[in-house]
């Protein structure tokens, strides 16, 4: 009947638990395992936690540096439309109505401008500035009295900057000093 007793006893205890892990000793052993088990679980939540938050903070940098050059490729192509505009005001006025056209290709150019403005695009300011080979071609040298050494003195196409990029660098006569 003992062996009966012991039978039911150990059908009792839940799938997998031996009669000694109902042991007291052996019991914090679990304990202090299924906790140690807890913790694991735990830090490996925050570790995956933590990389998913790198990664989606990396493909929003991605996402942000793919607009901003597919941006910056648009307004590369409307670069030139500027600069024929450009020319076109600076064309000597005739007397067969030309103001009016004169006046059309400047609301042309203002609203150019104005878009190519709104989208961040801002022209260098080269002439009297130093040369600086990051933001200007230059296309010629000139000794020129009473200018310093480097300084712009001319400018033959505008440069443009999109934020902090480079969009075109400008293109510009460069003063040579005396010798």
């Amino acid at each position: 009947m003992e062996e009966n007793q012991t039978n039911t006893a150990a059908e009792a205890l839940p799938s997998g638990e031996s009669p000694e892990a109902r042991d007291p000793e052996s019991g914090a052993t679990d304990i202090s395992q299924v906790q140690q088990q807890r913790d694991e679980y735990y830090d490996l939540l925050l570790r995956k936690t933590a990389e998913f938050d790198n990664y989606r903070k990396r493909i929003e940098r991605d996402r942000q540096a793919l607009s901003e050059a597919t941006s910056a490729d648009v307004m590369q192509e409307l670069l030139p439309l500027l600069d024929d505009l450009e020319r076109a005001l600076k064309a000597e006025p005739g007397s067969d109505g030309s103001g009016t056209y004169r006046r059309g290709v400047e609301l042309i150019y203002k609203r150019v401008e104005d878009i190519l403005r709104r989208r961040g695009v801002r022209p260098i300011e080269a002439l009297g500035a130093d040369f600086d080979p990051n933001y200007h071609e230059a296309v010629a040298h000139d000794p020129v009295e009473g200018r310093r050494d480097g300084e712009i003195i001319e400018e033959f196409r505008r440069g443009y900057m999109l934020g902090d990029r480079l969009l075109r660098p400008s293109m510009v006569k460069v003063a040579k000093g005396a010798q």
